[in-house]
């Protein structure tokens, strides 16, 4: 996908900083403050985990920063912005278009912003729903917008806890708490994030060994 649309128009070496400032002024216009906040939260808990792992800084804050760039848009606004970009949107997405505010935002600092890194821009796509096999800057967007310090949730401490000295752990605790609560709530569960848990569990991550 994203391959072809970087072939298309070439892919030049931005300056992350400024690619950064802008985005955070375009955030701060677009988002209602409380979300504008939780994400300079999720950007302060990033830059924390990429330091503690060794993910790249600067791709850190520009994936934090625009991770929920596109969550004020409603659902009819979700679905015609991926139908512009070409987005596949499957059975589920149709029926929860929220899941599409990752895929959209992503879409958006590519076209906006020039933003042509796939490792930042995969880490908007899924900060929702994960997926299997994600990088390390995929899982600390995924991870910190879990855990910044804005959400309150139970189990939410020891996830913080975890994360400190086991990322993948965290991760299966953070993907646990998620699926309970949507089973709770009798909501649908995309399958990106079943994938996502499983390929944690099958690699060897073990919640019970801390």
């Amino acid at each position: 996908m994203w391959k072809d649309i970087f072939i298309k128009r070439g892919c030049l070496k931005l300056n992350l900083t400024k690619v950064y400032e802008n985005l955070r002024n375009e955030i701060s216009l677009k988002l209602s403050e409380k979300r504008f906040h939780h994400s300079l939260n999720v950007e302060i808990e990033a830059i924390e985990l990429s330091k503690l792992y060794g993910s790249d800084e600067e791709k850190t804050k520009v994936a934090a920063i625009a991770h929920d760039l596109a969550k004020a848009f409603s659902d009819d606004e979700l679905i015609k912005m991926a139908q512009k970009y070409s987005i596949k949107i499957d059975e589920i997405q149709y029926n929860f278009p929220q899941l599409l505010h990752g895929s959209v935002a992503a879409h958006i600092c590519s076209d906006r912003f020039g933003i042509s890194d796939l490792d930042i821009l995969n880490a908007i796509t899924y900060h929702t729903t994960g997926r299997k096999n994600m990088s390390l800057l995929d899982k600390i967007i995924y991870l910190a917008d879990v855990i910044e310090t804005g959400r309150y949730f139970p189990g939410v401490e020891e996830i913080r806890k975890i994360a400190l000295k086991d990322i993948d752990n965290a991760l299966i605790l953070a993907c646990n708490s998620t699926l309970i609560y949507l089973t709770k709530e009798n909501y649908l569960i995309h399958p990106l994030t079943i994938e996502f848990r499983n390929s944690l569990l099958l690699k060897g991550g073990n919640i019970y060994e801390k």
